[in-house]
């Protein structure tokens, strides 16, 4: 194979690969009430919260599709919700004690997996590899403009 078909096939294969292990390594027996979509909602609510419509932007997706999971992440007992005192349109998501034991222990795999990238790189190679996933970013976000 040359570099571009190796590139191609660990391009294609990690994304599948990554997306298959962090929902085995996030999704423990203390996690196994939600799932890896739920996860990612529990990150873009992050530690300091937010209102329907900025977490509807983080994950690019509609405040109605975000409310059918934020109903079940209440139940679960994952966010609360409070309204505005000044505007009652507006619903504040915040994370529950159980929501940031779940975000911290997702966070915790993405540290670790940054850490075995890194572990093998000296800085220079480091500085490649950053500029490549950058490059790479910008292809994905012009892609999705197109």
């Amino acid at each position: 194979m040359d570099n571009r078909e190796v590139i191609n096939d660990v391009l294609v294969n990690l994304f599948n690969e990554i997306l298959r292990l962090e929902e085995e390594a996030i999704i423990t027996d203390k996690y196994k009430d939600i799932s890896n979509n739920d996860m990612h909602i529990i990150e873009a609510v992050g530690l300091g919260g937010g209102n329907m419509s900025s977490i509807a932007a983080k994950l690019k997706i509609t405040v109605g599709s975000l409310t059918t999971s934020m109903n079940s992440l209440v139940k679960k007992g994952y966010v609360k919700r409070e309204r505005s005192e000044k505007d009652r349109r507006v619903v504040f998501i915040q994370l529950t004690n159980k929501g940031r034991m779940a975000y911290h222990h997702h966070a915790e795999f993405h540290r670790q997996m940054t850490e075995a990238v890194i572990a093998e790189l000296n800085e220079n190679e480091t500085e490649v590899l950053v500029k490549a996933l950058d490059g790479l970013r910008k292809f994905f976000r012009q892609y999705h403009e197109q």
